[in-house]
């Protein structure tokens, strides 16, 4: 029987095939990877991912007891800032924490000296082409930026996290910015021994040059005695997931319109909130729709698509690139039906693995 749309499927063998390159990275460099949990959490995939990464790293409390619970191996704590009551129960749960600002290391990070602790370096660079996304954009409060302020804390450290690359596809784009992270930290680099250096680097992008990827982190370990972590998030999934949707109806209001049972605001966020597009696939044809969503947001629109056929009510679409940043930021705006969350196994079947109700949006209320 087919499933209901709207849904989210995961197919995992696009998913190993992306797990496969990043357990070839892991070989060649000798650097460890741990899934970003603030991207791609969709914990009934953790069986598959598990077996090619080392742990994973998260963004607050709940995404960190996610990652222990759900994940296992090494889990990292990380937050833009902790609160006093979650600090304990953080540690408890935690391989290692991170702290955003010296400031949060010196009133905090005494509670957290039973592991090992590090802290969020901010070099003033970063690959992001979005200001909103730009962790070096000016009065940035992600991590501390002055090395003289790490090093009057060294002491107390074990590591150091420095996150500035963003949907980064070019490889000397990054050799620069990890040459520019190089010269202004440096000295305080080799006074620890571990050091993250985010995620946002595409090395499964077609054509992307792991092994000179693999090359370069491994230098890096060696000139500054240091283990290298990664913490991929769309590197790992991208290519692997897509929102199942149906057409509920079209007309014409200048151009031809399609309406979905799906959401731009409620279900692929990151289209508005960055001005893009879902893709939609082969994209070609003699008919041209604008597909928008079901929401009372006049700008809930996925896109202009061309197709092969007239749509009509019923038509099923799939806008790919649906894994990353979706399943984590979806929500209940306009009350709009949650999809279900699926999985297309290596076999080739799908099974749903999540369903949501009325109840499920009532209990996000009150």
């Amino acid at each position: 029987m087919p499933i209901q749309t709207p849904y989210y499927l995961v197919d995992m063998g696009a998913l190993q095939a992306n797990l496969q390159q990043a357990a070839r990275l892991r070989e060649l460099s000798g650097a460890k990877i741990q899934l970003a949990l603030k991207c791609f959490a969709t914990w009934a995939a953790f069986d598959l991912m598990r077996a090619y990464l080392d742990g994973s790293t998260s963004s607050s409390l709940y995404e960190l007891k996610l990652g222990r619970e759900k994940f296992g191996g090494e889990t990292h704590a990380y937050s833009v800032a902790w609160a006093g009551h979650e600090i304990d129960e953080a540690v408890a749960h935690a391989d290692k924490i991170i702290f955003n600002s010296v400031s949060q290391l010196e009133r905090l990070g005494a509670r957290a000296a039973a592991i090992p602790r590090g802290l969020r370096l901010n070099p003033g660079v970063s690959a992001s082409g979005y200001d909103l996304a730009d962790p070096a954009r000016p009065f940035s409060r992600l991590g501390e930026s002055d090395p003289a302020r790490a090093e009057a804390v060294i002491e107390q450290l074990d590591g150091f996290m420095i996150h500035n690359n963003c949907e980064n596809r070019d490889f000397a784009r990054f050799d620069r910015l990890l040459g520019q992270v190089e010269e202004r930290f440096a000295p305080l680099l080799e006074r620890v021994s571990w050091v993250s250096l985010g995620g946002g680097i595409h090395f499964t992008a077609a054509g992307y040059p792991l092994e000179a990827l693999a090359a370069r982190l491994r230098r890096f370990a060696q000139r500054h005695g240091v283990q290298v972590y990664l913490e991929p998030g769309e590197a790992l999934v991208q290519g692997a997931g897509s929102l199942e949707v149906t057409v509920l109806d079209t007309l014409y209001h200048g151009k031809h319109l399609a309406i979905v049972d799906a959401a731009t605001e409620a279900h692929m966020p990151d289209l508005l909130l960055y001005g893009a597009a879902a893709r939609i696939e082969p994209n070609r044809g003699a008919h041209r729709y604008m597909v928008c969503g079901k929401t009372c947001l006049a700008g809930d629109v996925f896109g202009e698509y061309d197709f092969p056929e007239p749509l009509v009510p019923g038509s099923r679409l799939s806008l790919r690139d649906a894994a990353g940043y979706t399943m984590v930021k979806k929500n209940w705006f306009n009350g709009v039906a949650m999809p279900a969350i699926a999985l297309k196994d290596l076999d080739g079947g799908i099974r749903v693995v999540r369903e949501f109700g009325y109840q499920d949006f009532v209990g996000s209320l009150g």
